[in-house]
């Protein structure tokens, strides 16, 4: 039997990953203050583009967090995930519609929305044409003129995590250390070109960008006045290490976010990236 492709083995793992193993629900609102940031500071970045009352389309919305807060202030949504698990919890919502679909070809004719969201697709997409492809299907289905949300895992974030941060806290913890240099080749694959790891469990990260990365395939998708900004800012990670939902440290970590969002170089600090970039008109 011939092996699966590097694509075939991410999308199985998406489906075991958040169907049995991962909590993404959690991550947004329970876990802690980074993903607390994280729902905030995206949605308060749409709501400032998207009127209420739009049709929206959330593409990989997971059990529908950000579907549910855009139906309640009146918008028109259709969520579309793969993970039936997803499927079935964004269902029972009641507020919007939620379909089983892929990111790379929607169920749904041209120009049907006013906004898309993709908040966890692209990082599931190992090759570039394939993340190029999802972009183009979400610009199809919105409107001229309409935006789209694209989120990316930073590069930055993401290595700084695995070869120092994750190692020094279980350091502190334990008194072990965990031998991070020369780094392994699968982190130097991530270094140098954004490779995410095909384990057998974990993450299935297919990709992680850094902003230039994001803006270009955005750009190249067709989009039109992009711009890559960095949702959680410098201090994100330290949230999450923590677990904490201090209000205070929620609030410094808020105003660090929004001062150096666009910065660059320093947008890539923040754990996940956001494009957003409108459809042409003409």
């Amino acid at each position: 039997m011939s092996q699966p492709s590097p694509q075939e083995h991410v999308d199985r793992r998406v489906l075991a990953y958040y169907g049995t193993e991962f909590d993404e629900s959690d991550r947004l609102v329970g876990r802690s203050g980074q993903g607390v940031l994280e729902l905030e500071r995206t949605l308060e970045l749409v709501r400032e583009r998207v009127a209420s009352g739009s049709r929206v389309i959330d593409v990989g919305g997971a059990s529908g967090v950000y579907a549910a807060a855009l139906a309640e202030r009146g918008d028109d949504v259709l969520l579309v995930d793969p993970v039936p698990r997803h499927v079935e919890a964004a269902a029972a919502h009641g507020t919007f519609v939620a379909v089983r679909g892929d990111a790379r070809a929607l169920p749904t004719p041209d120009d049907r929305f006013d906004a898309a969201l993709l908040l966890g697709p692209l990082y599931h997409l190992v090759d570039r044409a394939d993340r190029l492809r999802a972009l183009a299907e979400a610009a199809r289905v919105v409107r001229p003129g309409g935006w789209v949300f694209a989120a990316g895992v930073s590069r930055l974030s993401a290595i700084a995590w695995v070869t120092v941060i994750q190692p020094s806290v279980a350091l502190a913890a334990t008194g072990v250390t965990t031998a991070t240099a020369p780094l392994p080749e699968k982190w130097g694959r991530l270094v140098a070109d954004g490779a995410g790891e095909l384990g057998p469990r974990g993450f299935p990260g297919g990709h992680f960008h850094v902003a230039d990365e994001l803006e270009r395939e955005v750009l190249d998708a067709g989009l039109v006045d992009v711009r890559v900004i960095g949702v959680e800012g410098p201090g994100g990670q330290a949230l999450d290490i923590s677990r904490s939902h201090d209000p205070d440290l929620l609030d410094a970590a808020r105003t660090l976010a929004r001062a150096y969002e666009s910065r660059p170089g320093l947008r890539d600090l923040s754990p996940h990236l956001l494009a957003m970039g409108r459809t042409p008109t003409g």
